[in-house]
């Protein structure tokens, strides 16, 4: 199987900038339709689905390789070969932000840039570190899911996106994922910790979060800021954790700036 087959990989435009656009935890490449038009008149866009979301092939989905995100890591690696990208600028929604962060880590030559929207490293709360959930109730949560996948989708849709009408998009695209697929990628994204990999990261990184997420709050944007040396943060003046559906002329005049920055090492 081809990987533009597995990952239903697509590309838009062209031009000497490559921007590759990643879909949060039950969505798809059709989340970035606000913002991603405005990058496809400077440069390449590439968009693509998680194995499991979308347009992607669930037939290549193997519960071993994403019992963790690192597994859609060397997917992003791979999709980033297979198209021979170079110099490319990463942009991540929510899990795919750490997603971002692994492949980025693990093979710095092929990223000019990071995009990190509303990331958190780790959901959970410990000892000094605010996630914003406890233990127990990511538990709860995870639980939830298993049991009635729709059900969790209509808890947790006014957190992930303010808005009625994204938030019916939201519910209706999770509702599509394939139930065992959905319960291993919420348990991969919920329960992960990402901390160590934070401050491993060297590629110039634009962290932009809402200042009303009840999944992301501002404690999170804080400590990434902190770990990510040189990283820019941009707090946008909303709620919900999906500026790019519910503020995308903010998202997009963030990355513009970013783009435009010559990149001043914090060492």
């Amino acid at each position: 199987m081809s990987v533009q087959r597995r990952n239903n990989v697509t590309i838009q435009g062209e031009g000497a900038q490559t921007f590759l656009f990643a879909h949060g935890f039950g969505c798809d490449q059709s989340m970035w339709r606000l913002v991603a038009p405005a990058f496809a008149a400077v440069g390449r866009v590439v968009l693509f689905d998680h194995v499991g979301a979308g347009g992607s092939d669930a037939s290549a989905y193997q519960a071993e390789k994403y019992a963790g995100l690192e597994g859609y890591a060397a997917d992003v690696i791979e999709i980033c070969e297979s198209e021979g990208l170079r110099d490319v600028t990463f942009v991540g929604h929510s899990v795919s932000a750490m997603i971002g962060v692994l492949a980025a880590t693990r093979r710095p030559d092929l990223f000019a840039r990071l995009i990190l929207i509303c990331g958190s490293p780790r959901f959970a709360n410990d000892e000094a570190y605010v996630g914003g959930f406890a233990s127990q109730d990511l538990e709860e949560l995870l639980e939830l899911l298993e049991k009635n996948q729709l059900d969790w989708s209509a808890t947790l849709a006014p957190a992930v996106v303010d808005g009625s009408q994204f938030q019916t998009e939201w519910q209706s695209s999770v509702c599509r994922l394939d139930p065992a697929i959905a319960k291993d990628f919420a348990r991969a994204t919920f329960m992960s910790d990402h901390r160590v990999e934070c401050r491993a990261v060297t590629t110039p990184s634009l962290l932009i979060e809402c200042s009303d997420d009840a999944l992301a709050p501002p404690p999170v944007g804080a400590f990434m800021h902190e770990a990510i040396k040189g990283s820019q943060r941009i707090v946008l003046n909303a709620t919900g954790h999906s500026p790019h559906l519910t503020s995308p002329q903010a998202v997009i005049s963030a990355m513009q700036a970013f783009i435009d920055r010559p990149f001043v090492s914090a060492s």
